[in-house]
């Protein structure tokens, strides 16, 4: 059976190869050490909400959000930073369902919205999320500044 909830410091062992197969696919080292302590940091400090999705006991996916505020509306916003479904669990409509856990959220805490950014080359994820109700924000610039140090 399959469903969508969320993580809790149990879930931190499969949570943390997910996170790791996710950060992969971003082209950086495995660290399943550091995603388990990054993650065990987030929950434990509520800095970031998780929602993970499942089938019969076993983590096929997750999605983490960021809050963050609108100044000028002087809300809350959500940042949906990670969105990540395992390879072998494609295609069941695992994202879709954390979409929408992510949606509750919003409304559950008041918040204005939901942002995110994804790579231009991401064909999957630039079908995903206009299908799922988000709208490309493309009037703006994106600009990155780098700690030199990090």
């Amino acid at each position: 059976m399959k469903k969508t909830r969320k993580a809790t410091v149990q879930d931190l062992s499969q949570l943390s190869k997910l996170f790791d197969q996710y950060r992969i696919f971003y082209h950086k080292e495995s660290d399943i050490p550091g995603a388990e302590s990054f993650l065990k940091d987030r929950l434990e400090h509520k800095d970031s909400e998780i929602f993970v999705a499942e089938e019969n006991e076993q983590l096929t996916g997750f999605v983490q959000l960021y809050p963050i505020f609108s100044s000028t509306r002087m809300k809350r916003y959500w940042l949906l930073n990670d969105l990540y479904v395992n390879k072998n669990h494609r295609g069941k409509g695992y994202s879709k369902e954390l979409i929408e856990e992510s949606k509750e959220l919003c409304k559950s805490s008041k918040a204005c919205g939901l942002l995110l950014e994804t790579g231009k080359s991401n064909d999957i994820g630039n079908q995903l999320y206009p299908a799922s109700g988000f709208e490309l924000y493309d009037s703006a610039n994106f600009y990155e500044w780098t700690n030199p140090e990090q």
